[in-house]
């Protein structure tokens, strides 16, 4: 990928994630990255085909954050590293996880089946260890950790680093 066109991606992640994907025009996004406005129509066609090359590299680094809760074949780990995810999310890449979550609310976007094979796997590791009640409980967690996300994504790591030791001797049984 040229400099330039990696430059067009970053910025337009950054604005998507500060300002949201409609309020951004593509003069703003060429403005930002140093380029002309048709650079960007050159390599993407339109704003649109930008989110979308944008959304490409999102499952590839989403299907890589799962794979260690994927491949895990301790129950209790599962649980350990799914309740490590928020709190592993570095710093540099919060516009990226913020304009996540700002696209669940866009329906083009928005797949609720992305946590499936997370949740899946948390409801087998809950079976495992006996928990009564597997499937809300892994949609509990979910739940929790989406909300610690969120916040985390706003307030920074610090203000729910409370949490972390909190669920994990919670859920380490």
């Amino acid at each position: 990928m040229t400099d330039k066109k990696e430059n067009i991606i970053q910025a337009a992640l950054e604005l998507f994630a500060s300002e949201g994907y409609n309020a951004v025009a593509t003069s703003k996004i060429a403005k930002v990255a140093g380029v002309s406005e048709g650079l960007i129509f050159r390599h993407f066609e339109n704003k649109k085909g930008l989110l979308d090359a944008i959304m490409q590299d999102a499952e590839i680094r989403i299907s890589q954050v799962f794979a260690p809760i994927l491949f895990e074949l301790d129950p209790q780990k599962v649980i350990q590293k799914t309740l490590e995810l928020p709190f592993s999310i570095e710093q540099k890449e919060y516009n990226f996880w913020k304009l996540q979550y700002k696209l669940k609310w866009e329906p083009e976007y928005h797949n609720p089946r992305k946590m499936k094979p997370v949740l899946d796997k948390l409801e087998w590791a809950f079976a495992e260890l006996g928990y009564q009640n597997p499937p809300l409980e892994a949609e509990l967690v979910i739940y929790i950790l989406d909300s610690i996300a969120i916040a985390i994504l706003r307030e920074g790591l610090q203000s729910q680093l409370k949490f972390k030791s909190f669920l994990v001797s919670k859920y380490n049984s």
